[in-house]
């Protein structure tokens, strides 16, 4: 650490315009918040990891072994460090849920042709039924599937759906043109993503809603879609048992999509750019598409784990760190190996909250304000136990300074800079730009803003009721060569390890970067502990209203 903490204080005061008497009320002398600091270390994160993604946690998805096996090592941990129950008595908070799960005993029709499960597509209902059909369905592309009043861009307009299935590209059209005057260029906006269209085609009365999978766009490849909407897929008990969702929603490889916009007389690439150049809808020829979903529905509860280090001086206000402690768990169709381990996702997040938490524990007085570590339950479904939360507070958003997110860390090595999904949001960045100094680092911004990643992870559902949200990881640009050379091996194995059974922990990792990772996340945390601010959302934020 090149500079004392006194001196980030005061940096902080000033990026933050706080009064100078906010360096007074700190309660902990520099050398006990150093030793804090330094007290997160590899080895332990590496323990913490390998336990969690271990087999015996069997992929940890909701309403599983898995799952009592994570909130159980979780409470053994932050009770060991002196952390109390968040939630009245109790660790838990419950998230009620359902699992739908399609049979892969399926084909989708059209045009006369039947296209396999997996394979070619993968289809599926979020409503709570046995079963859900499409019966010769109309199709109708309706380009990005988009309706912004604020974009002036309908893509809806004049256009009855229903009782017909609608055909959607992902993303959106700034993604396209990289136009910076449309949408928001390059960066995807919330348009832009899978949930999105699903819910706007159930908006406008569609039976059914078949988003086309490109790489590129979707900034993932088709195997994710096979193994991530595959098998039980989650989501609330709701009264209307989901009956204003359409019938069957799912998605096609681009392979599929270009041979259906040929029968139907159109072509492929010719009908993306007219989609991209303002809000476009065509009728597919007399294509229809069948398909029969048969459900398999389960009641279920998972819960969010909620542990908190009650403040000395303001225990009602709180920081918030937060990680997702699910995964896609097994898949006993397989051969072979069966267990979704997710140790990079997010097992490596999980367990940098229990290095956060202890580390704040190791203080000798406890921080002013209060510190609260939640781990999150589905979030591979949806953002599900975010979302319930953001529903539910167990700490009113008046109360909550901060959201500090951690997903899927870096495991191959220390960066030279810091990147920050949704740079420019809030004040927390100026935070964050005084802690990575420290570490010799600087701030880049987002290095994938077509991915729109900072709407894919639990902070978005904290920074929808308004609460200032970090989302942020060591970035692209390798401190040393060894390190550039290790991510040339690492990168294309951890790229295809993404949602797939071989996201292991591997001895091959680097976990240092992810240290410096933690320790920055744990100094703004700190920071704010003892300040009497609250960071804002910038004046450009979606979010600041």
């Amino acid at each position: 650490m090149k500079k004392s903490l006194a001196f980030t204080l005061l940096t902080s005061a000033v990026f933050l315009g706080c009064g100078a008497g906010d360096a007074a009320t700190k309660t902990n002398n520099a050398a006990d918040v150093t030793a804090s600091y330094n007290s997160i270390n590899k080895e332990q994160l590496t323990e913490h990891i390998k336990t969690l993604a271990s087999d015996e946690f069997e992929g940890r998805a909701p309403s599983t072994k898995g799952e009592k096996l994570t909130l159980d090592y979780l409470t053994k941990q932050l009770t060991a460090i002196g952390f109390k129950p968040g939630n009245g008595d109790s660790f838990l908070q419950p998230v009620p849920m359902v699992s739908i799960e399609a049979s892969s005993d399926m084909a989708l029709s059209i045009g006369g042709k039947e296209y396999q499960y997996g394979h070619d597509m993968v289809m599926g209902s979020s409503r709570i039924s046995d079963f859900e059909q499409l019966k010769d369905s109309e199709l109708v592309f309706v380009g990005y599937g988009v309706n912004a009043p604020e974009y002036q861009w309908n893509d809806y307009e004049g256009l009855d759906v229903e009782g017909k299935t609608v055909v959607i590209l992902v993303n959106d059209p700034g993604f396209a043109t990289k136009d910076p005057a449309l949408f928001n260029g390059n960066a995807m906006t919330y348009y832009g993503r899978w949930t999105y269209k699903y819910e706007e085609a159930s908006r406008q009365g569609a039976e059914g809603a078949i988003i086309i999978h490109e790489t590129a766009p979707a900034s993932y490849g088709w195997s994710v879609v096979e193994h991530s909407w595959t098998g039980p897929q989650f989501g609330f008990v709701r009264e209307d048992l989901n009956k204003d969702r359409v019938a069957v929603e799912g998605w096609v490889n681009s392979d599929v999509a270009k041979e259906l916009f040929a029968n139907a007389g159109l072509n492929f690439e010719q009908e993306k750019a007219k989609a991209a150049k303002g809000s476009y809808h065509v009728d597919m020829g007399d294509l229809t598409a069948s398909v029969a979903v048969k459900n398999t529905v389960k009641k279920s509860t998972s819960y969010n784990f909620i542990a908190t280090l009650p403040g000395s001086v303001t225990p009602d206000e709180h920081i918030i760190y937060t990680a997702h402690w699910d995964h896609l768990g097994k898949d006993t169709s397989k051969e072979g190996d069966q267990v979704y381990n997710g140790a990079v996702d997010n097992a490596s997040g999980t367990a940098a909250l229990i290095e956060v938490a202890e580390a704040f524990s190791k203080l000798p007085m406890a921080p002013e304000r209060s510190i609260t570590i939640m781990a999150v339950t589905a979030e591979e479904q949806g953002l599900l136990g975010s979302k319930f939360y953001a529903a539910n507070p167990v700490i009113p958003a008046a109360k909550t300074v901060a959201n500090i997110n951690m997903d899927a860390l870096n495991v191959n090595g220390r960066s030279k800079d810091v990147s920050v999904y949704g740079l420019g949001q809030s004040q927390l960045d100026d935070y964050l730009i005084v802690a990575a100094k420290k570490q010799d680092r600087v701030i880049s911004g987002d290095p994938r803003p077509a991915a729109g990643i900072y709407y894919r992870s639990d902070h978005f559902a904290f920074a929808n009721i308004g609460i200032p949200a970090l989302y942020a990881k060591s970035g692209k640009e390798p401190v040393d060569e060894a390190t550039k050379a290790l991510r040339a091996h690492l990168d294309p194995i951890l790229a295809k390890c993404y949602h797939n059974a071989c996201d292991e922990y591997s001895e091959q990792w680097d976990l240092s970067g992810a240290v410096e990772d933690i320790q920055a996340f744990f100094e703004i945390g700190y920071e704010l502990s003892h300040q009497n601010v609250w960071p804002q959302w910038s004046k450009t934020s979606e979010f600041k209203r």
